[in-house]
Protein backbone atom coordinates (compact mmCIF):
# COMPACT_ATOMS: atom_id res chain seq x y z
CA UNK A 1 0.00 0.00 0.00
CA UNK A 2 1.21 3.13 -0.95
CA UNK A 3 2.44 5.36 2.13
CA UNK A 4 0.02 8.55 3.79
CA UNK A 5 2.63 10.80 2.92
CA UNK A 6 2.75 9.99 -1.20
CA UNK A 7 1.83 11.98 -3.82
CA UNK A 8 2.94 9.80 -6.53
CA UNK A 9 0.61 9.86 -9.69
CA UNK A 10 -2.22 7.57 -9.12
CA UNK A 11 -1.73 7.83 -5.66
CA UNK A 12 -3.91 10.61 -4.66
CA UNK A 13 -6.43 8.37 -3.65
CA UNK A 14 -4.70 6.89 -1.04
CA UNK A 15 -3.99 9.74 1.23
CA UNK A 16 -7.51 9.56 2.37
CA UNK A 17 -8.16 6.41 4.96
CA UNK A 18 -11.15 5.50 6.99
CA UNK A 19 -10.08 6.85 10.37
CA UNK A 20 -7.20 9.56 8.72
CA UNK A 21 -6.41 11.77 5.90
CA UNK A 22 -2.72 13.18 4.90
CA UNK A 23 -1.73 16.43 6.28
CA UNK A 24 -0.19 17.32 2.92
CA UNK A 25 -3.93 17.23 1.12
CA UNK A 26 -3.97 20.57 2.82
CA UNK A 27 -0.91 22.01 1.69
CA UNK A 28 0.16 20.05 -1.41
CA UNK A 29 -0.67 22.49 -5.19
CA UNK A 30 -0.30 19.30 -6.84
CA UNK A 31 -2.89 17.72 -5.06
CA UNK A 32 -5.21 21.11 -5.24
CA UNK A 33 -4.78 21.42 -8.77
CA UNK A 34 -5.80 17.42 -9.55
CA UNK A 35 -8.55 18.47 -7.18
CA UNK A 36 -9.46 20.78 -9.28
CA UNK A 37 -9.35 18.52 -12.24
CA UNK A 38 -11.16 15.48 -10.55
CA UNK A 39 -13.62 16.99 -8.43
CA UNK A 40 -14.57 20.35 -9.81
CA UNK A 41 -14.65 20.06 -13.01
CA UNK A 42 -16.03 16.44 -13.05
CA UNK A 43 -18.74 16.50 -10.68
CA UNK A 44 -22.20 19.22 -10.05
CA UNK A 45 -20.86 22.14 -8.41
CA UNK A 46 -23.50 24.76 -6.74
CA UNK A 47 -23.66 28.09 -8.70
CA UNK A 48 -26.47 29.96 -8.19
CA UNK A 49 -30.26 30.47 -6.16
CA UNK A 50 -32.90 31.26 -8.63
CA UNK A 51 -33.70 34.01 -6.46
CA UNK A 52 -30.44 35.70 -7.42
CA UNK A 53 -31.50 36.27 -10.94
CA UNK A 54 -35.12 36.36 -10.63
CA UNK A 55 -36.21 37.03 -14.33
CA UNK A 56 -34.98 37.20 -18.26
CA UNK A 57 -31.50 38.74 -18.43
CA UNK A 58 -30.24 38.77 -15.34
CA UNK A 59 -26.98 36.84 -14.13
CA UNK A 60 -24.42 36.76 -11.29
CA UNK A 61 -20.76 35.86 -11.86
CA UNK A 62 -19.22 33.38 -9.87
CA UNK A 63 -16.65 30.04 -10.49
CA UNK A 64 -16.65 26.16 -10.86
CA UNK A 65 -13.30 25.67 -9.42
CA UNK A 66 -10.73 27.88 -10.60
CA UNK A 67 -12.79 28.88 -13.98
CA UNK A 68 -14.72 32.30 -13.67
CA UNK A 69 -18.47 31.62 -15.20
CA UNK A 70 -21.50 33.58 -15.67
CA UNK A 71 -25.06 32.00 -14.97
CA UNK A 72 -27.45 33.41 -16.59
CA UNK A 73 -31.76 33.61 -16.72
CA UNK A 74 -32.23 34.18 -21.03
CA UNK A 75 -35.78 34.75 -22.66
CA UNK A 76 -37.06 31.05 -22.40
CA UNK A 77 -36.94 30.96 -18.97
CA UNK A 78 -33.68 28.55 -19.05
CA UNK A 79 -30.95 28.77 -16.64
CA UNK A 80 -26.92 28.47 -18.23
CA UNK A 81 -23.63 28.47 -17.02
CA UNK A 82 -21.33 30.09 -18.96
CA UNK A 83 -17.34 30.45 -19.17
CA UNK A 84 -16.50 33.98 -18.74
CA UNK A 85 -13.80 33.68 -21.81
CA UNK A 86 -14.24 35.32 -25.06
CA UNK A 87 -13.96 32.39 -27.38
CA UNK A 88 -11.62 35.17 -30.05
CA UNK A 89 -8.06 36.29 -27.61
CA UNK A 90 -9.41 34.50 -24.11
CA UNK A 91 -10.33 37.92 -22.48
CA UNK A 92 -13.42 37.60 -19.76
CA UNK A 93 -16.89 39.25 -20.81
CA UNK A 94 -18.44 40.62 -17.61
CA UNK A 95 -16.76 41.89 -14.67
CA UNK A 96 -20.00 42.55 -12.67
CA UNK A 97 -20.78 40.50 -10.03
CA UNK A 98 -24.39 40.38 -11.23
CA UNK A 99 -27.35 42.31 -13.21
CA UNK A 100 -29.18 42.13 -16.04
CA UNK A 101 -28.18 42.52 -19.56
CA UNK A 102 -29.27 41.39 -22.98
CA UNK A 103 -25.98 39.49 -23.46
CA UNK A 104 -22.51 40.00 -22.76
CA UNK A 105 -20.11 41.91 -25.32
CA UNK A 106 -15.88 41.37 -25.02
CA UNK A 107 -14.12 44.75 -24.05
CA UNK A 108 -11.14 43.69 -26.41
CA UNK A 109 -12.62 42.93 -29.88
CA UNK A 110 -16.49 43.71 -29.27
CA UNK A 111 -17.27 39.92 -29.93
CA UNK A 112 -20.98 39.69 -28.41
CA UNK A 113 -22.66 36.78 -26.80
CA UNK A 114 -26.26 36.22 -26.18
CA UNK A 115 -27.91 35.31 -22.84
CA UNK A 116 -27.69 31.52 -23.37
CA UNK A 117 -23.76 31.91 -25.38
CA UNK A 118 -24.65 32.10 -28.51
CA UNK A 119 -21.98 34.04 -30.75
CA UNK A 120 -23.96 36.97 -31.83
CA UNK A 121 -22.14 39.57 -33.44
CA UNK A 122 -17.98 40.08 -34.81
CA UNK A 123 -16.99 43.85 -35.78
CA UNK A 124 -15.95 44.06 -39.34
CA UNK A 125 -16.68 40.55 -40.01
CA UNK A 126 -15.13 40.97 -43.56
CA UNK A 127 -12.26 39.43 -42.42
CA UNK A 128 -13.44 36.29 -41.53
CA UNK A 129 -15.14 35.50 -44.68
CA UNK A 130 -14.74 31.64 -45.42
CA UNK A 131 -13.06 31.07 -42.06
CA UNK A 132 -15.58 32.00 -39.21
CA UNK A 133 -18.84 30.41 -38.63
CA UNK A 134 -20.72 32.17 -35.45
CA UNK A 135 -22.46 28.92 -34.37
CA UNK A 136 -19.12 27.32 -33.85
CA UNK A 137 -18.20 29.72 -31.23
CA UNK A 138 -20.41 30.08 -28.77
CA UNK A 139 -19.15 30.60 -25.30
CA UNK A 140 -18.41 26.89 -23.69
CA UNK A 141 -21.76 26.40 -21.43
CA UNK A 142 -22.52 24.24 -18.97
CA UNK A 143 -24.40 21.39 -18.05
CA UNK A 144 -26.89 23.14 -15.93
CA UNK A 145 -29.52 21.86 -13.54
CA UNK A 146 -31.43 22.84 -10.51
CA UNK A 147 -33.53 21.80 -7.72
CA UNK A 148 -35.96 23.22 -5.00
CA UNK A 149 -34.40 26.57 -6.56
CA UNK A 150 -30.39 25.86 -6.39
CA UNK A 151 -28.82 25.70 -9.18
CA UNK A 152 -25.62 23.52 -9.68
CA UNK A 153 -23.64 23.23 -12.88
CA UNK A 154 -21.17 20.91 -14.49
CA UNK A 155 -18.10 20.69 -16.96
CA UNK A 156 -19.01 16.72 -17.17
CA UNK A 157 -21.96 16.59 -20.19
CA UNK A 158 -22.21 12.74 -19.37
CA UNK A 159 -22.54 13.01 -15.34
CA UNK A 160 -25.54 11.06 -13.62
CA UNK A 161 -28.78 13.79 -13.89
CA UNK A 162 -28.50 16.50 -10.22
CA UNK A 163 -31.06 14.50 -8.25
CA UNK A 164 -29.70 11.39 -9.02
CA UNK A 165 -26.46 13.16 -7.55
CA UNK A 166 -28.30 14.85 -4.44
CA UNK A 167 -29.67 11.40 -3.34
CA UNK A 168 -31.10 11.47 0.50
CA UNK A 169 -29.58 15.05 0.39
CA UNK A 170 -32.81 15.78 -1.41
CA UNK A 171 -34.76 14.72 1.82
CA UNK A 172 -33.52 17.32 3.89
CA UNK A 173 -33.74 19.87 1.46
CA UNK A 174 -36.82 19.73 1.38
CA UNK A 175 -37.16 20.27 5.41
CA UNK A 176 -34.44 23.26 5.08
CA UNK A 177 -36.81 25.35 2.84
CA UNK A 178 -39.94 24.47 5.17
CA UNK A 179 -38.49 27.42 6.81
CA UNK A 180 -39.97 29.83 4.45
CA UNK A 181 -43.15 28.95 5.63
CA UNK A 182 -44.98 28.17 2.78
CA UNK A 183 -43.56 31.14 0.41
CA UNK A 184 -40.45 30.73 -1.92
CA UNK A 185 -37.66 31.24 -1.02
CA UNK A 186 -35.24 34.44 -1.64
CA UNK A 187 -32.09 35.29 -1.06
CA UNK A 188 -31.63 38.69 1.13
CA UNK A 189 -28.38 39.26 1.79
CA UNK A 190 -24.64 38.02 1.29
CA UNK A 191 -21.30 39.00 2.73
CA UNK A 192 -17.77 36.62 1.29
CA UNK A 193 -14.62 36.56 2.85
CA UNK A 194 -11.59 34.58 2.99
CA UNK A 195 -9.51 32.67 5.13
CA UNK A 196 -6.22 31.43 4.62
CA UNK A 197 -6.54 27.44 4.20
CA UNK A 198 -7.55 24.97 2.22
CA UNK A 199 -11.07 24.44 1.64
CA UNK A 200 -11.74 21.11 2.65
CA UNK A 201 -10.93 22.44 6.31
CA UNK A 202 -14.27 24.57 5.65
CA UNK A 203 -15.94 21.12 4.25
CA UNK A 204 -15.50 19.49 7.34
CA UNK A 205 -16.53 22.20 9.94
CA UNK A 206 -20.04 21.90 8.68
CA UNK A 207 -20.77 19.11 10.12
CA UNK A 208 -18.52 19.44 12.85
CA UNK A 209 -20.71 19.78 15.87
CA UNK A 210 -17.53 19.19 18.46
CA UNK A 211 -16.26 22.09 17.95
CA UNK A 212 -19.03 24.17 18.40
CA UNK A 213 -19.33 24.68 22.53
CA UNK A 214 -15.53 25.26 23.10
CA UNK A 215 -15.26 28.04 19.92
CA UNK A 216 -18.38 29.74 19.95
CA UNK A 217 -18.30 30.00 23.78
CA UNK A 218 -18.77 34.33 23.05
CA UNK A 219 -21.23 33.69 20.68
CA UNK A 220 -23.05 31.33 23.43
CA UNK A 221 -22.81 33.52 26.07
CA UNK A 222 -24.46 36.60 24.00
CA UNK A 223 -27.74 34.77 23.17
CA UNK A 224 -30.97 34.44 25.48
CA UNK A 225 -31.14 31.34 27.42
CA UNK A 226 -33.55 29.98 25.28
CA UNK A 227 -31.51 30.00 22.41
CA UNK A 228 -28.26 28.78 24.41
CA UNK A 229 -30.59 25.88 25.85
CA UNK A 230 -31.53 24.92 21.64
CA UNK A 231 -28.00 24.69 21.22
CA UNK A 232 -27.13 22.49 23.93
CA UNK A 233 -26.55 19.40 22.43
CA UNK A 234 -23.31 17.88 23.09
CA UNK A 235 -25.34 15.35 25.63
CA UNK A 236 -28.15 14.85 23.59
CA UNK A 237 -28.46 10.97 22.35
CA UNK A 238 -31.19 12.42 19.23
CA UNK A 239 -28.45 14.92 18.29
CA UNK A 240 -27.31 12.84 15.34
CA UNK A 241 -25.05 12.91 12.01
CA UNK A 242 -26.06 11.05 9.06
CA UNK A 243 -23.67 10.19 6.20
CA UNK A 244 -26.17 10.36 3.20
CA UNK A 245 -24.17 9.06 0.37
CA UNK A 246 -22.11 11.25 -2.52
CA UNK A 247 -20.24 12.67 0.40
CA UNK A 248 -23.21 14.72 1.46
CA UNK A 249 -24.16 14.33 5.09
CA UNK A 250 -26.26 15.97 7.86
CA UNK A 251 -25.38 17.20 11.36
CA UNK A 252 -28.73 17.83 13.63
CA UNK A 253 -28.58 20.23 16.45
CA UNK A 254 -31.88 21.32 17.39
CA UNK A 255 -34.43 17.78 16.77
CA UNK A 256 -36.68 19.73 17.34
CA UNK A 257 -37.01 21.88 14.99
CA UNK A 258 -35.70 19.57 12.14
CA UNK A 259 -38.93 19.21 10.45
CA UNK A 260 -40.83 22.48 11.37
CA UNK A 261 -44.13 20.85 10.06
CA UNK A 262 -44.28 19.76 13.24
CA UNK A 263 -45.21 21.14 16.75
CA UNK A 264 -46.35 19.73 19.49
CA UNK A 265 -47.02 22.97 21.29
CA UNK A 266 -44.79 22.55 23.84
CA UNK A 267 -42.21 25.11 23.21
CA UNK A 268 -42.81 29.00 24.25
CA UNK A 269 -41.75 31.60 21.48
CA UNK A 270 -39.20 33.56 22.69
CA UNK A 271 -39.94 36.91 24.61
CA UNK A 272 -36.76 38.47 22.49
CA UNK A 273 -39.63 38.56 19.14
CA UNK A 274 -42.42 40.25 21.51
CA UNK A 275 -42.10 43.48 19.77
CA UNK A 276 -42.52 41.27 16.54
CA UNK A 277 -45.19 39.27 17.59
CA UNK A 278 -47.69 42.14 18.52
CA UNK A 279 -46.17 43.99 14.63
CA UNK A 280 -47.46 40.95 13.02
CA UNK A 281 -50.48 40.91 15.39
CA UNK A 282 -51.73 44.58 14.47
CA UNK A 283 -50.90 43.43 10.70
CA UNK A 284 -53.91 40.74 10.89
CA UNK A 285 -51.91 37.91 10.51
CA UNK A 286 -53.29 34.66 12.54
CA UNK A 287 -51.91 33.65 15.81
CA UNK A 288 -50.85 30.23 13.88
CA UNK A 289 -49.07 31.99 11.42
CA UNK A 290 -47.19 34.15 13.92
CA UNK A 291 -46.67 31.11 15.79
CA UNK A 292 -45.09 29.18 13.01
CA UNK A 293 -42.75 32.53 11.86
CA UNK A 294 -41.40 32.66 15.14
CA UNK A 295 -40.52 28.84 15.08
CA UNK A 296 -38.47 29.11 11.90
CA UNK A 297 -36.59 32.34 13.20
CA UNK A 298 -33.44 30.55 14.00
CA UNK A 299 -34.19 27.87 10.75
CA UNK A 300 -34.55 24.36 11.05
CA UNK A 301 -32.39 22.13 13.07
CA UNK A 302 -29.72 20.77 11.39
CA UNK A 303 -26.41 21.27 8.66
CA UNK A 304 -26.69 19.86 5.39
CA UNK A 305 -23.37 19.47 3.74
CA UNK A 306 -23.81 18.69 -0.04
CA UNK A 307 -20.39 17.69 -1.24
CA UNK A 308 -18.19 19.44 -2.91
CA UNK A 309 -18.92 23.13 -2.61
CA UNK A 310 -22.38 23.82 -0.49
CA UNK A 311 -24.35 23.86 2.53
CA UNK A 312 -27.86 24.54 4.10
CA UNK A 313 -26.60 25.78 7.06
CA UNK A 314 -29.53 25.90 9.43
CA UNK A 315 -30.68 29.62 8.37
CA UNK A 316 -28.58 30.48 5.15
CA UNK A 317 -26.67 29.07 2.56
CA UNK A 318 -22.66 28.64 2.79
CA UNK A 319 -21.19 28.44 -0.01
CA UNK A 320 -17.40 27.51 -0.17
CA UNK A 321 -15.11 28.86 -3.80
CA UNK A 322 -11.99 27.34 -3.72
CA UNK A 323 -9.12 29.71 -4.76
CA UNK A 324 -5.71 27.89 -4.10
CA UNK A 325 -4.21 25.46 -2.02
CA UNK A 326 -4.08 27.85 1.54
CA UNK A 327 -7.07 30.15 0.13
CA UNK A 328 -10.67 29.66 -0.38
CA UNK A 329 -13.17 32.44 -0.51
CA UNK A 330 -16.55 31.52 1.93
CA UNK A 331 -20.15 32.86 0.88
CA UNK A 332 -23.02 33.40 3.92
CA UNK A 333 -26.03 33.79 1.93
CA UNK A 334 -29.20 35.12 3.96
CA UNK A 335 -32.20 33.81 3.17
CA UNK A 336 -36.36 34.69 3.84
CA UNK A 337 -39.67 34.44 2.31
CA UNK A 338 -40.45 35.22 -0.86
CA UNK A 339 -43.73 37.39 -0.24
CA UNK A 340 -44.04 37.26 3.23
CA UNK A 341 -44.16 40.04 6.07
CA UNK A 342 -40.50 41.33 5.58
CA UNK A 343 -40.41 42.04 9.54
CA UNK A 344 -39.53 38.51 9.65
CA UNK A 345 -37.20 38.69 6.82
CA UNK A 346 -35.62 41.78 8.64
CA UNK A 347 -35.37 39.88 12.08
CA UNK A 348 -33.58 36.70 10.11
CA UNK A 349 -31.14 39.31 8.59
CA UNK A 350 -30.38 40.51 12.35
CA UNK A 351 -30.05 37.07 13.68
CA UNK A 352 -27.98 36.05 10.57
CA UNK A 353 -25.32 39.29 11.53
CA UNK A 354 -24.80 38.36 15.32
CA UNK A 355 -23.37 35.16 14.04
CA UNK A 356 -22.15 35.71 10.57
CA UNK A 357 -20.13 38.48 9.12
CA UNK A 358 -16.82 40.55 10.24
CA UNK A 359 -18.77 41.83 13.42
CA UNK A 360 -20.40 38.58 14.19
CA UNK A 361 -19.88 36.26 17.09
CA UNK A 362 -19.32 32.94 14.55
CA UNK A 363 -17.70 33.81 11.46
CA UNK A 364 -14.29 35.20 13.39
CA UNK A 365 -14.12 32.60 15.51
CA UNK A 366 -14.32 30.15 13.26
CA UNK A 367 -12.12 31.37 10.84
CA UNK A 368 -9.22 31.73 13.44
CA UNK A 369 -9.47 28.11 13.77
CA UNK A 370 -9.12 27.41 10.38
CA UNK A 371 -6.36 29.60 9.70
CA UNK A 372 -4.27 27.75 12.62
CA UNK A 373 -5.19 24.15 11.13
CA UNK A 374 -3.27 25.33 7.86
CA UNK A 375 -0.66 26.54 10.02
CA UNK A 376 0.02 23.32 11.84
CA UNK A 377 -0.70 21.47 8.31
CA UNK A 378 1.88 23.10 6.53
CA UNK A 379 4.23 22.42 9.67
CA UNK A 380 4.19 19.12 10.01
CA UNK A 381 2.65 17.70 6.36
CA UNK A 382 3.39 14.12 6.75
CA UNK A 383 1.05 14.36 10.49
CA UNK A 384 -2.07 12.49 9.44
CA UNK A 385 -5.43 14.46 10.43
CA UNK A 386 -7.10 12.60 12.35
CA UNK A 387 -11.61 11.88 11.53
CA UNK A 388 -11.60 9.02 13.59
CA UNK A 389 -14.08 10.28 16.54
CA UNK A 390 -17.23 8.02 17.14
CA UNK A 391 -15.82 5.25 14.73
CA UNK A 392 -16.39 2.75 17.51
CA UNK A 393 -20.10 3.82 17.78
CA UNK A 394 -21.10 4.64 13.58
CA UNK A 395 -24.24 2.33 13.30
CA UNK A 396 -26.84 2.53 10.82
CA UNK A 397 -30.05 4.43 11.01
CA UNK A 398 -33.59 2.77 10.03
CA UNK A 399 -32.95 4.62 6.15
CA UNK A 400 -29.08 2.71 5.87
CA UNK A 401 -27.36 5.92 6.68
CA UNK A 402 -24.14 5.34 8.95
CA UNK A 403 -25.18 7.59 11.80
CA UNK A 404 -23.01 8.50 14.93
CA UNK A 405 -23.50 11.43 17.62
CA UNK A 406 -22.89 15.25 16.23
CA UNK A 407 -20.12 15.60 17.80
CA UNK A 408 -18.92 12.79 15.93
CA UNK A 409 -17.38 12.72 12.30
CA UNK A 410 -19.20 10.72 10.10
CA UNK A 411 -19.84 13.72 8.21
CA UNK A 412 -16.12 14.32 7.22
CA UNK A 413 -15.72 10.34 6.66
CA UNK A 414 -18.13 10.89 4.54
CA UNK A 415 -16.93 13.68 2.65
CA UNK A 416 -13.63 11.95 2.65
CA UNK A 417 -15.14 8.54 1.46
CA UNK A 418 -16.61 10.76 -1.77
CA UNK A 419 -12.67 12.36 -1.97
CA UNK A 420 -10.96 9.52 -2.13
CA UNK A 421 -13.49 8.16 -5.04
CA UNK A 422 -13.20 10.45 -6.81
CA UNK A 423 -9.37 10.97 -6.32
CA UNK A 424 -8.78 7.21 -7.14
CA UNK A 425 -8.11 6.29 -10.87
CA UNK A 426 -9.94 3.77 -11.03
Amino acid sequence: MTTMDSTAPGAFGDLSEADRIAGRVYTDPEIFDEEMKRIFYKTWVWVAHESEIPEAGSFKTTHVGAEPVIVTRDRKDNFNTLVNRCRHRGATVCDQRSGKANGFTCPYHNWSYALDGRLRGVPYPDGYEGVLDKKDFPLHTLRTESYLGMIFATFNQDIEPLEDFLGDAKIWMERFLKQSNGFPTKVIGIHKFRFRGNWKIQLENTTDGYHFPMVHKSWMASVDAETADMMSFMDDPKSVTHALGNGHSVAIMAHSHVDLDIDDGTEEIQPRFAHLVEELEAAGESPERIRRYMRSMHGCGFNLNMFPNAAMSSSFFRILVPISVDQTEVWHMAIGMDGGPESVNRERLRIHEHFQGPFGFGSPDDAEGWDRVQLGAAGQPDMPIMVNRGLGREHLSDEGWPTSHVTDETGMRESYKMWKKMMSDD
